[in-house]
């Protein structure tokens, strides 16, 4: 029993920590670079994070709060948004674990590419939906789709490349970020 209770200590302490580095390189970018990491085209370094979810379960939940509390506290977010941005990451995060061991020569892109898809598609529908006045036209969803998803392309194939090939070099191929 105190093993299950340490384990599931271990989880939230590690959920929680990624929490709070999403949140806090949300924070320190807007602050440096205002806009940067809220706008339609954003290029939000702290979604490079992302990645973790392949090294790491607890990831799942520290990324899906982290974005809810960075839109939450630091970007003055609506409520739709928080929803929104938070059940775009957590999907993404999700089939990004599902998929961390299918692999064309060694690497995950089918991974790589979820955070792109769901933003692209949720974020997208999202600005469509509640940001654009009249009503839906697919071609004005595609292109704020297209926007968030260039966006979020950019951050996971610069910044989460560099940073998956620093941690699958110094864990290993298939090493656990945490270990239990």
């Amino acid at each position: 029993m105190k093993t299950s209770r340490k384990k599931a200590s271990l989880y939230i302490a590690q959920a929680a920590l990624i929490a709070a580095m999403y949140a806090a390189l949300t924070l320190a970018q807007q602050l440096i670079l205002p806009g940067t990491a809220s706008m339609a085209v954003q290029y939000r370094v702290s979604e490079a994070l992302m990645i973790l979810c392949l090294f790491s379960e607890a990831a799942v939940p520290g990324l899906t709060l982290g974005c809810f509390l960075a839109n939450f506290l630091f970007m003055s977010a609506l409520p739709v948004d928080m929803i929104f941005g938070s059940v775009a990451t957590l999907l993404a995060a999700l089939c990004m674990r599902a998929l961390r061991k299918v692999c064309v020569k060694g690497f995950p892109i089918l991974s790589f590419l979820m955070p792109v898809v769901f933003n692209g598609l949720i974020i997208g529908a999202e600005i469509e939906i509640f940001f654009v006045e009249g009503s839906f036209h697919f071609g004005s969803f595609f292109a704020q789709g297209f926007c968030v998803a260039l966006g979020e392309f950019a951050v996971m194939f610069t910044a989460g490349i560099a940073l998956y090939f620093v941690l699958r070099k110094k864990l290993g191929k298939n090493g656990n970020l945490f270990k239990r």
